[in-house]
């Protein structure tokens, strides 16, 4: 049964004081099972016009990671890339306790543009960051060069064609509290119309 909207004071002060953390400053510590799970749950409770789920969930275990890191550097490097870009991109997949594949899994649709199902995916890695924050963890959420690299996606997460990654979600443990940012000027992008 759905409450009737009220005013959450308590959400409203995480929402102003939320920060992502660096994933790179994230410890080893994993939220257990049923955490991670409560973690999905609350980001799959986003947008979706349709209900179509474009989107599905592979949860990296330190086997696929370290898989990622060496197909990171195979993938970069056939690609032309730096090395040093090779070696971050690897380095990605060490941050955090887990990281979770959010997979943009586009459905066929005569109603809803692909777009807007791809924007439903990233609303699931908000909520995600957002509830792993909110259970007390820390949390990141990374793209890179490696989200749309069809080869390395079949072959590390086992996408199927066309599924490209709307974000790695890293959560661990917390190292350090970041300082806040500077966040945009609301009227300087704020246009009321009549």
């Amino acid at each position: 049964m759905t409450e009737p909207l009220t005013h959450r004071p308590e959400v409203v002060a995480f929402l102003a004081t939320r920060r992502s953390r660096p994933a790179k400053t994230l410890t080893e510590a994993a939220p257990d099972a049923a955490t991670l799970e409560e973690i999905l749950r609350l980001a799959s409770r986003c947008p979706d016009h349709g209900k179509l789920v474009p989107w599905r969930f592979a949860v990296m275990g330190p086997e696929t990671r370290a898989a990622a890191a060496a197909c990171a550097v195979e993938r970069l490097a056939a690609r032309g890339e730096p090395e040093a870009a090779q070696q971050k991109a690897a380095a990605q997949f060490a941050q955090g306790g887990v990281v979770v594949a959010v997979l943009s899994a586009l459905q066929e649709s005569p109603k809803i543009p692909a777009w807007e199902q791809a924007l439903a995916a990233g609303a699931v890695c908000l909520g995600a960051v957002n509830a792993a924050l909110a259970l007390g963890w820390g949390a990141n959420w990374l793209t890179g060069p490696l989200a749309h690299d069809e080869s390395f996606l079949a072959q590390v997460l086992g996408a199927a064609p066309g599924e490209t990654v709307a974000g790695f979600i890293h959560i661990g443990g917390e190292s350090v509290v970041p300082p806040d940012r500077d966040r945009p000027d609301i009227a300087a992008i704020t246009r009321h119309l009549p």
